[in-house]
């Protein structure tokens, strides 16, 4: 179903940029593709045997970390919206992060499982999995990236919490991971620009507020039933990235509370559907690899979605399943693939209890 909100969005969303290189369904015709290619990927995850993916984490880990190092190359890197987070290939963009997050989730996970009753240990146990974490952030606030950096320190807190970490430390942790996302915040004129424009935006509404005020003009002009699809006024050249990052405010106009709030229950089913699965799995392994991937998914949509409603600082987050682009799509799918993966091999017995 959110596949389909996705295309049926990017079709209304994507044709007033489209028209730039001549054709109307340019970026729509385009997202048809990524997602032929990424219901491909989910399939071959869906049949993958887990214990060659356990093998060959260890080598897509290091690949997605060589990744993301060639990014911050001059001249290889390329910029967009004042962050290097892209590779360009001949044919297509490639968002190193994407992979980085889901490589992450899987080493985590074959790290934790391993671990066992040490996880209740700080040095033998958490910092382990603690110090892949930090090399990931690390790399990624460079960019700089911070939605991503804070995307991934959540997700590994749940894991770590999933696999049965000392609550203190835990505790601990989350606390000094607060303490360093105010003071990364507030020591990057690049980021302090986007909070001064979350905290005020009228105070320079065609600058660093303009994003969040066009977004709001778009959710609030959709009222109760929404504007009709294809009938959005800020899709227009008013509201950027209308068919990427801000493609939910398209959706609120379009389609009102009503819609937006189908969009909300369908990844709330997602994100129960998926922590049942974890719930249930087969062994520690695979319940990680299922909570972490559902994380992942989970807090980019709540993340995307509170930006759009002016509840967070505008962060290049794009909506899981709906907005445009290859990279997201493909790694998302291909690890839903994964979480199907899991669910297929759930002791029945087990999940009725």
């Amino acid at each position: 179903m959110l596949l389909s909100v996705g295309l049926i969005m990017v079709f209304s969303a994507s044709p007033s940029v489209s028209l730039r290189v001549g054709d109307a369904y340019y970026y729509f015709k385009r997202q048809i593709l990524y997602l032929l290619l990424s219901l491909t990927a989910m399939y071959l995850a869906y049949k993958m045997d887990l214990n060659v993916l356990k093998k060959w984490t260890p080598a897509l880990f290091i690949l997605s970390f060589g990744l993301l190092l060639l990014v911050l190359v001059p001249g290889i890197g390329k910029k967009v919206g004042g962050a290097v987070r892209w590779l360009d290939f001949f044919l297509f963009s490639f968002q190193p992060s994407e992979l980085a997050k889901l490589s992450l989730i899987l080493m985590l996970a074959l790290t934790l499982a391993n671990i066992k009753e040490r996880i209740l240990l700080f040095t033998r146990g958490i910092l382990p999995a603690l110090l892949l974490t930090l090399l990931v952030i690390g790399t990624v606030m460079l960019e700089p990236d911070l939605g991503t950096a804070a995307v991934i320190m959540a997700v590994s807190f749940v894991m770590l919490f999933v696999a049965g970490a000392n609550q203190l430390y835990l505790g601990g942790m989350a606390l000094l991971g607060l303490i360093a996302v105010i003071v990364l915040s507030f020591t990057s004129s690049y980021r302090l620009r986007r909070i001064m424009g979350y905290i005020n935006p009228w105070k320079d509404p065609y600058n660093v507020g303009f994003h969040v005020i066009q977004s709001l003009l778009a959710v609030g002009s959709g009222g109760l039933f929404g504007l009709g699809l294809g009938a959005s006024k800020q899709k227009f050249y008013y509201l950027p990235q209308q068919y990427t990052d801000f493609i939910f405010a398209v959706l609120c106009e379009e389609t009102g509370l009503i819609g937006a709030l189908v969009v909300l229950f369908l990844f709330f089913m997602f994100i129960v559907r998926g922590l049942g699965i974890a719930r249930f799995a087969k062994d520690r392994y695979q319940a990680l690899v299922a909570a972490g991937i559902i994380t992942w998914i989970g807090m980019q949509a709540l993340v995307n979605i509170f930006v759009v409603l002016g509840l967070l600082p505008t962060t290049g987050i794009p909506l899981p399943f709906v907005s445009y682009g290859g990279t997201s799509l493909l790694i998302s799918l291909f690890a839903v693939g994964l979480v199907l993966n899991v669910s297929s091999k759930v002791n029945p017995v087990r999940s009725r209890e």
